[in-house]
């Protein structure tokens, strides 16, 4: 297994692709809602597009939200982030008609690392479910050595091709495009914060589980 190392502008630049990819689609509708009113006068259209506006307008806010703490340097100036700040943005990320969201943490500051991990791993969690269905989240433990169990429950769950390799930081093909780098950096932020993660599958029900990682050994 040979490790795939970044530098640091292909990572930046990788990150910055992903994030474009996830906000470039309610910011296209809030445009087109915008040229309908416009060129439209039938107050139905109307009311259409100040819909379509709205929703989308709160889209692009909920993903923008939840970049700036799973990819971002939000709340740089400290060490550690609010676990009731990360349940809010993967609320707003993941809670929709489509895939339901529970979540059992402590209200607590934890490590930066270890909560940019685990919202890294609700979004790894969404690709298990292409048809969604529910993602339970289960945070226990002391703040510097928790435990995050995910659990995966939808029709045609799966583990995705190249996502164990991904998260290993060791991708079959040697290298890492914009499609790849959430997974595999979500393995960088597990890898900082010293922690191991594990994917199993029974059934519709896949299980994602993050713990403390053994003295020197890898993630």
């Amino acid at each position: 297994m040979t490790t795939v190392t970044l530098d640091a502008l292909d990572l930046s630049a990788l990150l910055c692709s992903r994030v474009c990819h996830d906000v470039i689609s309610p910011v296209g509708a809030i445009v087109n809602g915008l040229e309908v009113l416009e060129d439209e006068d039938d107050a139905g259209m109307r009311d259409f597009a100040l819909d379509l506006i709205r929703k989308s307008a709160k889209q692009a806010s909920a993903r923008l939200q939840f970049a700036r703490i799973a990819f971002g340097a939000a709340g740089s100036a400290g060490s550690s982030i609010d676990l009731a700040d990360a349940e809010g943005v993967a609320r707003g990320m993941f809670g929709d008609e489509k895939t339901q969201l529970t979540w059992s943490a402590p209200r607590a500051l934890f490590p930066k690392n270890k909560v940019k991990l685990l919202l890294n791993l609700v979004v790894v969690a969404a690709t298990t479910i292409p048809r969604g269905g529910v993602i339970d989240v289960v945070v226990s433990g002391a703040a510097e050595a928790p435990d995050f169990v995910l659990t995966m429950k939808g029709s045609h769950a799966r583990i995705p091709p190249h996502l164990e390799a991904l998260l290993a930081g060791a991708p079959e093909s040697g290298s890492v495009d914009a499609h790849a780098i959430q997974p595999f950096y979500a393995g960088l932020v597990a890898r900082a914060a010293e922690m191991r993660v594990h994917l199993s599958i029974d059934g519709d029900t896949v299980t994602i589980r993050a713990e403390p990682a053994p003295a020197g050994a890898a993630a």
